[in-house]
């Protein structure tokens, strides 16, 4: 999996951000179509599409798409 197809996956999820929005550095938790249940619905992505499981308070603590996605790498 590379950062471009995750980043499209990640981004996937937002009806009204523009996709030119989401980078490797998008601190997604400022963009204002972000919620928590937004969140769920981004974790509930990633285990069905990689098989990745990842917490909710891990996503908390992670402040760009880069840094969620080095999470799902060191899982694969």
């Amino acid at each position: 999996m590379e950062i471009k197809e995750f980043i499209e996956v990640f981004a996937s999820q937002f009806d009204e951000t523009e996709p030119e929005v989401f980078t490797p550095d998008c601190e997604f938790h400022e963009l204002e179509e972000w919620s928590s249940l937004l969140g769920f619905a981004i974790l509930n992505v990633i285990a069905k599409k990689y098989g990745a499981k990842v917490m909710l308070f891990e996503m908390r603590n992670c402040k760009t798409i880069q840094d969620l996605y080095t999470i799902v790498q060191s899982r694969l």
